[in-house]
């Protein structure tokens, strides 16, 4: 099996989530191990096959995926290899062709509002991945907790949602890149197209929440005039 990565988030110190597009069913996968996750060294500029646009081998993976996250698949990170990296035209034509302009149409009707965001209830859903074509140019913002947020709408609604794109952060993977993030939203604002790659954190409750809950998040943020974009 073959992706095209275009998910790349951080997750605690030192290890990242990693998901792409498969490059003969265009579904979302997102490589995982059974007991472990993936570290920081899986990722192109420490050495390893992983990065935005990268098209990367994975072995036979083998899918373990249920409601939502039914994109899951465990592969061997030892057999994990870089093919090549998309040029930027054909990568951002590949997102644009997936990418949805509800966020309904991608996670389904489960995804519920919730505080500034939404989320999917444990066991239901249809999807934990997917792009989205805002209906407006969405904003960037550190907020007052030192946390990277977007304010995106799909016209239908308008949510506030964290930001876990491994590139916007410091290699302690807690402080934000806020010159970075500043920069990334001014050519936002200067008409630069986006798509977002959404998706739905690993279940977790959240204080003074009754239960466990899916949280509608952004892993990514693509631009048109340089999707492929990578840290040095």
């Amino acid at each position: 099996m073959k992706i095209v990565v275009n998910h790349l988030t951080r997750m605690r110190p030192g290890y990242i989530c990693v998901a792409g597009i498969d490059t003969s069913t265009r579904e979302h996968v997102r490589p995982v191990l059974r007991a472990a996750q993936l570290r920081r060294d899986l990722v192109v500029r420490h050495g390893g096959p992983f990065d935005i646009g990268s098209v990367v081998y994975i072995g036979d993976a083998q899918c373990i995926g249920r409601p939502p996250e039914v994109e899951d698949h465990v592969f061997d990170p030892e057999r994990a290899a870089q093919a090549y990296v998309m040029n930027p035209d054909p990568f951002w034509n590949l997102l644009r062709r997936l990418a949805h302009k509800k966020l309904t149409a991608i996670f389904g009707d489960d995804l519920t509002p919730r505080a500034s965001g939404c989320t999917v209830d444990v066991g239901k859903g249809r999807a934990s991945l997917g792009c989205l074509l805002p209906a407006a140019p969405p904003t960037i913002y550190i907020d007052g907790y030192n946390k990277v947020r977007i304010a995106v709408t799909d016209g239908a609604s308008t949510v506030d949602l964290s930001v876990t794109d491994l590139r916007l952060f410091e290699d302690d993977q807690k402080t934000p890149r806020a010159k970075l993030a500043a920069k990334i939203n001014q050519r936002i604002r200067d008409g630069v197209r986006v798509i977002a790659s959404v998706g739905l954190a690993r279940a977790w409750q959240k204080p003074g929440d009754t239960e466990a809950r899916h949280w509608l998040q952004v892993n990514n943020i693509h631009l048109e005039d340089d999707p492929v974009w990578r840290l040095g």
